[in-house]
């Protein structure tokens, strides 16, 4: 898996690049995290704190660094010298780090890709690197789930393609019901993913899902 042999044009597909609006300087930033320590009723100028504006503004680089990398991009290489390879690809357990949209809190938890090949694979790192370049942007854990499988199937073609997440919200096990140990879960499959049973079952063996029908996203 050595041989590039496709190169697909970059593009800019996420739904952040309209241009539309100037991003905040930095100072900006460090200034709205100035504000929102007074408002919880704290000295943003003691000594714990003076230097948290710009600490929260790099972590939220950190955070927040998929909006500045194209997911297009990241899978422009493929390979075809696989041996006539023909069986299903699967990444398990893939660590996943995200915030939710609504309260920015942290979304934590593990993915699950997979997809049956049809003449073009990808590096291995590149399908973890995907995750990754999506999580780390605010969202809902249903468009997440549809935005890695959606990439997959849209730039390599495969037979078939399917994703499961399974994570834990902050939003709900710190605040609102507070209800520590729920986990979410949802899937999107497609192509034979879908429509075939017997592969849907066997991806989802080969994860060592014990729910048979995941939340569909």
């Amino acid at each position: 898996m050595d041989t590039a042999v496709f190169e697909t044009p970059p593009s800019t597909s996420s739904r952040i690049e309209s241009g539309a609006r100037r991003r905040p300087s930095r100072s900006e930033a460090e200034a709205a995290v100035r504000t929102l320590i007074e408002w919880a009723g704290d000295d943003p100028d003691r000594e714990g704190l003076k230097e948290t504006p710009e600490r929260v503004v790099r972590a939220y680089e950190e955070f927040f660094a998929g909006y500045g990398e194209d997911p297009v991009a990241l899978l422009a290489t493929t390979f075809e010298e696989t041996a006539a390879y023909d069986e299903m690809i699967v990444l398990r357990d893939i660590r996943l780090e995200s915030h939710c949209e609504h309260h920015m809190v942290p979304i934590l938890g593990r993915a699950h890709v997979g997809y049956l090949p049809a003449g073009r694979v990808v590096g291995f790192s590149k399908l973890a690197r995907l995750v990754e370049v999506f999580a780390k942007r605010l969202q809902i854990q249903e468009a997440l789930t549809s935005q890695i499988a959606d990439t997959i199937q849209g730039l390599l073609k495969p037979r078939g393609v399917g994703v499961v997440i399974e994570a834990a919200h902050q939003c709900m096990t710190t605040r609102g019901v507070r209800k520590p140990g729920v986990s979410a879960v949802t899937s999107r499959m497609l192509g034979c993913f879908r429509d075939d049973p017997a592969t849907r079952r066997e991806f989802l063996s080969v994860i060592g899902s014990q729910r048979s029908a995941p939340h569909e996203a």
